[in-house]
């Protein structure tokens, strides 16, 4: 079986460690793990790859990002047609991107499109959109052409169908099948954040909650991650002791996680969530206790509170109070770290997702 992975979005250095990215060598590997031949095209593939995979550069010429992306198209379709013939065509839905749908829909090849964040809005909300009408209708024709649309939250599946979407399954994160959970590190009682320090992370929040918390009793903040807030965050962070330790290589990241006794997943009420968060599932492949925020689809995931602890968002007293009673019982901690560990290795590892999705364009796996 042949597969053409597709990632157009110029901000994700394909083999690299943000989350996107992160999720892209996800899907790759389990894709390599089912017996498929998988072919890589991107405009960023640098570095030396961690999956033995080919790879096809798809180039960005001069002028604006926009113009550039959607010039890229038909580069794209004819690097498609030339590395073929692939038995799917699966891509990562990224602004102004519809030549592999378009590929796929003229050479009658089963595809696959993942969303994962209404991106028009998002990008028109944090950063700058240009070109909107163009973007508009680059996302129609791609959503539009799929086969099926596989987007991470009800949330995105509404914003699919909405931009004209037509067979769309919703199918949440993951985590690597053979993630293990080591050890926990003893120490002072410690609370952690894994992600990017950006507008959607209410860290806000949880920087007001630590220093509650810390009026109460000892306890430190570990932040596993960086980005752009930090420097802006940089004296609240001071205050509460925090740890950053920066961006991490994913092969670390159990062992970051075995510093914690508990992970935190805050956002606020104020921005659209639409969110599927990496970081909850490896709170849970970690058997980590979780506080996250009611918030989408986040109290479904933690199956009303039977996985981890919810509150409102927003609310820095109510977030202390949730790390404070953890603090003070390490027998919930533990039967709420072991029950999601449980449960997110038998329902969300990505062979599992790569499974799911072959069924859908009609193609049959090895059991």
């Amino acid at each position: 079986m042949r597969i053409a992975y597709v990632s157009m979005d110029p901000g994700i250095a394909v083999f690299g460690t943000k989350g996107a990215a992160i999720h892209v060598q996800s899907m790759v590997r389990a894709f390599l793990d089912l017996g498929a031949e998988v072919t890589l095209f991107s405009p960023r593939i640098e570095g030396d790859a961690p999956l033995p995979v080919r790879t096809v550069c798809v180039p960005l010429d001069g002028g604006d990002r926009a113009t550039a992306l959607l010039a890229a198209n038909e580069t794209l379709a004819g690097l498609l047609a030339g590395q073929g013939p692939f038995d799917l065509i699966y891509e990562r839905h990224a602004l102004y991107a519809h030549g592999a749908m378009d590929h796929a829909a003229a050479q009658a090849i089963p595809s696959i499109l993942e969303i994962n964040a209404p991106l028009i809005e998002e990008q028109a909300r944090h950063r700058s959109l240009t070109h909107p009408d163009m973007a508009l209708a680059s996302a129609w024709r791609s959503l539009s052409q799929a086969g099926t649309v596989v987007a991470v939250s009800t949330a995105v599946a509404a914003y699919a169908r909405d931009h004209g979407a037509q067979r769309v399954e919703v199918i949440a994160n993951a985590i690597p099948a053979g993630r293990p959970a080591l050890p926990h590190v003893p120490g002072i009682f410690t609370v952690g954040f894994l992600g990017s320090l950006r507008p959607w992370h209410d860290i806000g929040v949880l920087l007001d909650a630590m220093a509650i918390l810390q009026r109460r009793m000892p306890a430190r903040l570990l932040i596993i991650g960086d980005g752009p807030d930090r420097d802006r965050l940089a004296p609240r962070l001071a205050a509460v002791g925090a740890e950053v330790t920066g961006m991490v290589p994913h092969a670390d990241l159990a062992r970051h996680l075995a510093r914690l006794d508990v992970g935190v997943a805050p956002y606020s009420a104020a921005q659209p969530f639409y969110f599927s968060p990496l970081k909850l599932y490896d709170y849970m492949g970690a058997a980590l206790p979780i506080v996250a925020s009611r918030v989408g689809d986040l109290e479904a995931v933690l199956q009303g509170g039977r996985l981890g602890l919810l509150c409102d968002p927003d609310d820095a007293p109510a977030l202390a109070d949730a790390l404070e009673r953890l603090a003070g019982d390490a027998p919930l901690r533990d039967a709420l770290g072991q029950a999601a560990r449980a449960h997110v290795m038998a329902h969300h590892t990505w062979d599992r997702v790569a499974r799911r999705v072959l069924a859908l364009a009609g193609l049959a796996v090895a059991a």
